[in-house]
């Protein structure tokens, strides 16, 4: 049970906002400002949203299933909407959000502000307003005669590493459940999208020897070894940029590789002892991330036998920070087809952030990524998504509970 003071919020945040004119429908409205103003940065827990959505769902008969991390923290909330049918559709999101410190905001980024067509805060395009609509049609999908099921799938630690929906589809494995199709509702501006890159990110840790600046001889400089195989990356990013076939319809047609932190040593006359750095590989969908890393520890095990004459507990130690695999679908897929009708758009296109579509997609299940907003908008200060998107949204919710097929 949740202390009472929680839910006395929780339900606070359910009623009393204003309403907006238009065509947004007021539920949907009232649940996407509730879940925005719940803090669900991912270095906080999740639970007080997924307990919000599983009342919500708990007033239509709907029981949620729910996998946790570690700490029970967090959790993963997974829910079928037509019990008894042969299989399903799933709508999956994420509840967490990236921070915004440090960012320069003209609203209270958990206020759920509604002005000027839009709902302002964090979350709003990322991808809370998706989520929001989905639940806000559970009744729908419930009385649809559909012949699939609609299954919810919110995940927790997706901007950290897709962590949390790894849990949810070994869970869903376990239980027997197969659905026909999956569509990640990441804000693409309702354009279904059927491919983007896959995002490794890696720790590497070197150990040297120090000594006075004035004995380089009988030391390892930890910071000089790293910088080599800083060198690497950077040679494999060159390489990929002249010699990688091309993949039209990216912002950036081919792999990239980059460093983005660098950490080491304790003055200027001591050679340091210790170093580390961080990159990532963004690969294409037909380019493969783990043997971009193969190469990278290669040569960092090639640059040790030096570094243990001098001290035999000099060497590389390589920790993996998250592995998103890339995500390539087809636009001739039931799902891309079924996406394509509802949301009412000619042509498919590809996004350049990672998703959890290819997690789905490598666990068999043919998967779309379509959702509201912009994705220039999110993780931006004053986070938006129009009213006008989430109409759309709303529209494609009922058109899936409406439709007699996937495609």
């Amino acid at each position: 049970m949740e202390p009472a003071s929680l839910a006395t919020q929780r339900r606070a945040r359910m009623r009393g906002y204003p309403r907006e004119n238009g065509a947004m429908q007021d539920k949907q409205l009232e649940l996407a400002r509730a879940l925005v103003a719940i803090k669900t940065v991912s270095d906080c827990s999740n639970l007080e949203l997924i307990h919000l959505v599983g009342d919500e769902l708990a007033k239509h008969g709907v029981a949620s299933r729910l996998t946790y991390n570690a700490g029970r923290t967090k959790a993963n909330l997974f829910a079928t909407l037509g019990e008894g049918k042969p299989a399903g559709v799933i709508l999956s999101g994420h509840t967490d959000t990236v921070p915004w410190d440090g960012q320069d905001w003209t609203v209270d980024p958990l206020s759920g502000t509604v002005k000027d067509g839009r709902l302002y805060s964090r979350g709003s395009a990322d991808m809370k307003g998706f989520i929001a609509t989905a639940v806000a049609h559970a009744g729908e999908f419930l009385a649809s005669d559909a012949p699939f099921a609609i299954h919810f799938a919110f995940s927790y630690d997706e901007e950290v590493g897709c962590f949390g929906v790894r849990e949810l589809i070994a869970d869903m494995r376990d239980a027997g459940i197969a659905p026909l199709a999956c569509i990640v509702g990441e804000p693409t501006n309702m354009v279904p999208a059927i491919a983007h890159k896959g995002v490794y990110r890696y720790k590497c840790c070197v150990r040297g020897k120090e000594a006075h600046s004035s004995l380089t001889p009988r030391s390892v400089n930890a910071i000089e070894m790293a910088a080599k195989v800083v060198g690497r990356v950077r040679g494999m990013a060159e390489d990929l940029e002249r010699n990688e076939p091309r993949y039209e319809g990216f912002d950036v047609p081919f792999s990239t590789a980059s460093v983005g932190q660098f950490h080491g040593g304790i003055a200027d006359n001591v050679v340091p002892r210790d170093a580390e750095f961080r990159y990532e590989f963004r690969n294409l969908p037909t380019a493969d991330a783990l043997a971009m890393q193969e190469q990278v520890v290669g040569y960092a095990r090639s640059l040790e036998p030096a570094m243990k004459q001098v001290a035999p507990e000099a060497g590389f130690r390589f920790e993996t920070i998250c592995e998103i695999p890339s995500f390539l679908g087809s636009a001739s897929d039931a799902v891309t087809r079924l996406a394509l009708r509802l949301s009412g758009e000619r042509s498919t296109t590809l996004v350049a952030f990672g998703t959890e579509a290819g997690l789905f997609k490598d666990a068999g299940i043919p998967t779309v990524v379509c959702g509201p907003g912009s994705i220039e908008q999110a993780h931006q200060p004053d986070e938006f998504v129009t009213l006008q998107q989430l109409e759309r949204c709303a529209a494609f919710m009922r058109g899936l509970a409406a439709s007699g097929r996937i495609a």
